[in-house]
């Protein structure tokens, strides 16, 4: 399931190039504060998705919630093998 929403989410994920950088910014607007920025595209899609990976795991540690992408719900992760 983390792999499922960690691929939705990069595929909801916008970028844009930077005027005058010549740097390329990503971010995936559902997810707070995760963004990248890095001189080639593939550079900040690889950036991006460790961005979110690390992201989400602090979410999970501190009990903060995530948002459903694309149908898949992480904060239902570990409640339902309490019921």
């Amino acid at each position: 399931m983390l792999a499922s929403y960690i691929e939705a989410a990069m595929e909801a994920a916008a970028y844009e190039i930077i005027e005058g950088e010549g740097m390329y910014w990503g971010e995936i607007p559902a997810c707070q504060g995760v963004w990248a920025r890095h001189r080639t595209l593939p550079g900040c899609q690889r950036e991006l998705r460790e961005a979110l990976s690390d992201w989400i795991a602090l979410r999970l540690r501190l009990g903060l919630e995530i948002p459903e992408i694309a149908g898949l719900n992480l904060n239902r992760i570990g409640q339902e093998a309490h019921v």
